[in-house]
């Protein structure tokens, strides 16, 4: 039987002027620098010679004929063929007429495999899984955060507190009298919302929100890269959840994953029956860990599908930043491979200079375009300049997660207090390299899953000492330099692991050692982003000042955190034992008196009640090579802030 032929290019002169692509589109295009492509490609609800329907373009350069298939034709292939353009460019379009908002469709690629059916990279939304076909769609929603982006614009590049809760929007909390089923879009922007705003925490950061067809998956295996997950409302929907956050003066982070994408029949692999977004080599274009296949970042067009996609949550959905999944696993050629299982670069090194370069091009442009949002890296290694601008050779992100603290913090506390004075590196190593970045400090989904246990279960000793230790570990976390992310449930002290199919356990959320951890939650997001000491140089060493870290033998540090105005400048003492410690001597440089303004031991959180009441007057005894010096009482694993009395505006817990 032979071979179809290709349809020739159709030239614009017969091809109708429907189409939304001008030569100029084209040419950024295939230079990779066409980063709103979303307003070209895909469906698009559209009039032509008087007609009401849907212009339709899609990337497949490599078919040899591309229908759309879908409601409006009853799913027959022959009904409504797209032309090739003229161009070169690969690209296929059409019109259709009668087509609407809300009919499900795909595209049905002929390729040399046989016919594919695939849904649009494009799509602005798709069926409820496991259904895969694409919805046409088009947004009327009226935004109501014009004050949040003021703001937001007026803020740029100024010091400011991130303090993100991280969020799995379909297990947050769930509906166990209604068959188990998630939280809608609607239903969060009134629940979470308020949650987080009365927990005091600046920003809301969603695992990717991106259409996947696997739940499990947590939505880091994609395929509707530019479709908010159906699961749980409509795209208008899930705009009112991120215009309800910005009403009520919360930001909200998405995590973005451009590092891989899975295998599914209806997604990006072999999408016109070859290795188009993907490298055909397997030792670049295939990724062990999650059996899933990684971008050719060296393809032009590859680029401009990922850079339109970043840029289209920023600009349609008003994102407020994105954190990077999988940085490490971009960078690193030979990442999670064996010898033999990888191909070096031009220079016979591991780095994937493509990647790199890719990285580069994507912080510069989501910059360029907004400079008033972030980007986070999530990356685990040594690379420098993750965080540093590209025209001092960084890759530019805004911000970078510090593993190094996070392994070494929750390794610490998993020792019995008892030999923690062997292991007091452990807790102070982080400070030598905590300004060669803007470091993120993150208790993330990734710390209570595949084994792991939670938070309050990795800590030592019985349920008193559990959460005394974790009220500690906090403690740290939000007097450490650098922004901070949790994820829910930690703030309670969730017992169980994270389970993606059940709700938190927010029965026990008011049960008293869990209700007072939350309140200590509260009062550190209170504190940290009252005291401008614990942000405004949060990633420069002039910020930060030890005190003393060489208390081995009481497994006590303490440490200045500062502002350029010495009256603002918080004292931090941790004590990592349960022994308390009366008349602890510290060290200050300011005559007069201080106040205690948190103790993680006090009895409304749970603890002792060991607190420092009053006013604490200086001493002119020398201390830790200061001139003047305080006497405090530590309590029982427990961390204590002091601040200049003069200074000082108490605030008081919400009950």
């Amino acid at each position: 039987m032979a071979k179809k032929a290709k349809p020739k290019p159709v030239k614009p002169a017969t091809q109708g002027n429907y189409s939304r692509l001008t030569e100029f589109d084209i040419y950024l295009f295939k230079s990779g620098k066409h980063f709103k492509l979303y307003e070209k490609l895909g469906a698009h609800p559209a009039e032509h010679d008087g007609k009401t329907g849907v212009y339709f373009a899609v990337w497949a350069p490599n078919a040899q004929q591309v229908a759309v298939i879908g409601d409006f034709n009853h799913w027959q292939k022959g009904a409504n063929k797209l032309s090739p353009r003229w161009d070169e460019s690969g690209i296929w379009e059409t019109f259709v007429p009668g087509a609407t908002k809300g009919q499900a469709y795909k595209y049905a690629i002929q390729s040399r495999q046989g016919i594919l059916e695939k849904s649009d990279p494009f799509a602005r939304y798709a069926e409820v899984a496991p259904r895969t076909a694409s919805v046409i769609w088009g947004t009327d929603y009226k935004w109501k955060d014009k004050k949040w982006l003021t703001k937001r614009k007026n803020s740029a590049n100024k010091p400011r507190p991130y303090s993100i809760y991280e969020v799995h929007p379909g297990s947050w909390r769930r509906r166990s009298d209604e068959g188990n089923r998630s939280l809608s879009y609607k239903e969060l922007a009134v629940e979470l919302v308020d949650y987080v705003v009365r927990m005091g925490f600046t920003h809301v950061e969603f695992l990717p929100i991106m259409e996947h067809p696997f739940f499990g998956s947590w939505g880091y295996q994609l395929t509707g890269y530019f479709a908010p997950t159906s699961r749980y409302g409509t795209p208008d929907e899930f705009m009112h959840l991120v215009d309800a956050f910005h009403q009520s003066g919360i930001g909200v982070i998405l995590d973005w994953v451009p590092s891989h994408f899975p295998g599914d029949a209806h997604g990006l692999y072999e999408f016109d029956g070859t290795h188009l977004f993907e490298h055909a080599d397997p030792r670049k274009g295939y990724h062990p860990d999650w059996s899933s296949f990684i971008y050719n970042y060296g393809r032009a067009e590859v680029r401009s599908f990922l850079i339109s996609n970043a840029l289209y949550w920023l600009d349609q959905y008003h994102i407020d930043g994105l954190r990077v999944d999988a940085v490490a696993s971009m960078l690193y050629l030979d990442y999670s491979r064996k010898a033999g299982e990888w191909i070096p670069n031009q220079h016979g090194g591991n780095e994937n200079i493509e990647a790199i370069q890719f990285l580069k091009e994507f912080n510069e442009s989501v910059y360029g375009s907004y400079p008033d949002v972030v980007t986070i890296a999530e990356e685990s290694t040594a690379w420098t300049g993750v965080s540093k601008p590209t025209y001092l050779g960084g890759l530019g992100f805004g911000q970078k997660w510090m593993m190094g603290w996070m392994h070494d913090t929750l390794k610490y506390f998993k020792n019995d207090p008892v030999h923690r004075t062997y292991h007091q590196n452990d807790i102070t190593f982080s400070i030598m390299y905590a300004f060669t970045e803007n470091f993120m400090l993150p208790l993330s989904h990734d710390e209570v899953v595949h084994g792991k246990g939670s938070l309050i279960g990795k800590m030592p000793g019985d349920e008193w000492r559990k959460f005394a230790n974790l009220r500690l570990m906090f403690g740290y976390m939000f007097t450490h330099p650098g922004t901070k992310l949790l994820f829910m449930g930690g703030e309670f002290g969730q017992p169980g692991e994270w389970n993606h199919d059940r709700s938190l356990d927010w029965h026990l959320a008011e049960h008293p050692p869990h209700k007072g951890l939350k309140s200590l939650v509260r009062d550190l997001n209170l504190l940290y982003t009252s005291e401008v000491a614990l942000w405004k140089y949060q990633f420069e060493s002039r910020g930060f000042e030890w005190i003393d870290y060489q208390d081995r033998q009481n497994s006590v540090i303490c440490f200045l955190r500062k502002d350029e105005k010495p009256e603002n400048n918080l004292v931090v003492i941790c004590n990592f034992t349960p022994e308390a410690r009366h008349q602890y001597r510290v060290g200050v440089s300011i005559k007069g008196y201080w106040k205690e303004i948190l103790n993680s031991d006090d009895a409304k959180y749970g603890g002792s009640g060991l607190l420092n009441p009053g006013r604490i007057a200086t001493s002119s005894e020398k201390y830790h090579q200061r001139d003047y010096s305080v006497s405090v009482a530590l309590p029982p694993l427990g961390i204590s802030v002091l601040k200049l009395d003069e200074e000082v505006e108490e605030f008081e817990s919400e009950s």
